[in-house]
């Protein structure tokens, strides 16, 4: 092959990878994408996808150990999850048991057995207070220095009969 030939061919490659990469890319929000080299440059801009909307997928990660000893107990975690959670996000939410691990005020890494609810919802300064209130009594209710909470948009599809 002769070099311009080449680089046809190499420009070829570079197209059809950044096809690839517009059918791939669409859900990565607020960014855009420049493929290209020296004299070749496709770009599109990349937005998050309609299809996701607002849905975001919040865990509230509660650690178990009480200061002083002892740890929440599973009848006082269905408790406050039946008067504080539920009430609050009566669609639902899924419960999983951890360990988790993390540093305290003191500096010192702690380790205890956890339970994290995973909440899928519409995005708002509603839910947002929902889930603070949440946290709040929580670390009111077991003595606890914090509630740790991780946000992600979700993409969400109920497959019924």
């Amino acid at each position: 092959m002769r070099s311009d030939e080449m680089s046809r061919a190499a420009r070829a490659r570079l197209a059809i990878a950044a096809c690839a990469l517009a059918v791939a890319l669409p859900a990565c929000a607020g960014s855009s994408v420049m493929v290209g080299g020296p004299g070749v440059g496709i770009g599109f801009p990349t937005r998050r996808a309609e299809a996701y909307g607002d849905t975001v997928a919040d865990r509230l990660y509660f650690g178990r150990n009480i200061p002083g000893g002892g740890t929440v107990a599973d009848s006082a975690f269905a408790t406050f999850v039946d008067q504080v959670v539920t009430p609050r996000f009566p669609a639902g939410l899924t419960i999983l048991r951890a360990d988790g691990q993390w540093r305290g005020q003191n500096g010192q890494v702690e380790r205890e057995p956890s339970i994290v609810i995973e909440i899928v919802h519409p995005a708002g300064p509603a839910a947002d207070a929902d889930l603070r209130e949440i946290a709040d009594e929580y670390k009111r209710r077991f003595r606890q220095e914090a509630v740790l909470r991780l946000t992600v948009p979700a993409h969400v599809r109920v497959y019924e009969e």
